[in-house]
């Protein structure tokens, strides 16, 4: 096979992949809810032309989705004007999120990149993510092993699949992402374990944590990690994690940090740990809050 077209298959595999988990194909449909949601609250007629036609239509709202799209950035926030001059703002996520992950392209990219280092370097062990939402990342970790065939690792989804936790800790004060108050990050099990079947990924080389960090990470039959992904939001939830699952990472496995720069207590919990532990490997930029270091020798 010419240099040329080594791992093309792959790679074409893994890019639409990435585009069905971000749901890159259908952004559109998302764009449409986004408009139809808004114009309903704002008491606006809908226009038929701008649901059929979204890209003509409405370009600067698919230009702004597609954009936060890229990055993992919120995108579902509208100000719908009142008569007195002030602003309302309206949340429409829980009805017009249906993405398979939140990540956005630049994180989905990064965690292929360091898949490719674990399999062209031959590091060995499991991979994980700790909070795994409607399992994209998890989903794309087990695609990536299938289509380069690698055998013998496992994929571990660990979330408590009833959302997050109350908060508890003085760091998470103020923080409330309970199904109460966020319902669209309550997604069960059986949600998850679909989506694994959908995309034909779903086998005993995928393993479900069902059940809070603190109690599900402790006595995980895990004995070796390439990759930790840590997706927990909160303070303690990053915390759990990664006093359970840090010592099994192997000299040059990845740990990754979804929220590192959105989120404070998650920030701080990483900072505390790795100062603790005498980690002073420099933090690797994804993006606008996604960051990772190769645990070292």
């Amino acid at each position: 096979m010419p240099e040329a077209d080594e791992g093309r298959r792959e790679r074409r595999y893994l890019d639409l992949l990435k585009k069905s988990l971000a749901n890159e194909l259908y952004l559109e449909n998302e764009v449409r809810l986004l408009y139809v949601f808004t114009s309903l609250h704002a008491n606006r007629p809908i226009d038929d032309r701008a649901l059929r036609h979204v890209g003509s239509a409405l370009p600067a709202i698919l230009d702004q989705v597609r954009a936060a799209r890229a990055e993992g950035r919120p995108w579902w926030t509208v100000g719908i004007p009142r008569p007195d001059g002030t602003v309302q703002t309206l949340n429409l996520r829980n009805v017009c999120e249906f993405s398979h992950t939140m990540v956005g392209r630049r994180r989905l990219d990064s965690l292929e990149s360091c898949l490719d280092a674990i399999r062209l370097e031959n590091i060995p062990g499991d991979l994980i993510e700790t909070g795994v939402w409607r399992g994209g990342c998890t989903v794309f970790m087990r695609g990536y092993l299938d289509i380069w065939s690698l055998e013998g690792r496992t994929v571990w989804a660990a979330d408590s699949f009833a959302g997050l936790p109350p908060p508890t800790h003085p760091e998470d004060a103020g923080r409330d992402y309970t199904p109460a108050t966020t319902p669209i990050l309550a997604v069960p099990v059986d949600e998850v374990r679909d989506l694994f079947a959908r995309y034909g990924l779903l086998d005993d080389r995928v393993r479900f944590l069902e059940g809070w960090f603190r109690d599900t990470l402790p006595g995980a039959p895990i004995e070796r990690l390439a990759l930790l992904r840590l997706d927990g939001d909160l303070y303690e939830s990053t915390r759990d994690a990664l006093e359970s699952l840090y010592d099994k990472v192997v000299p040059g496995g990845f740990v990754v940090v979804d929220d590192y720069g959105d989120f404070l207590p998650c920030r701080r919990a990483v900072d505390e740990f790795r100062a603790r532990r005498g980690d002073s490997v420099p933090l690797e930029k994804i993006d606008w809050t996604g960051v990772y270091w190769r645990k070292p020798a």
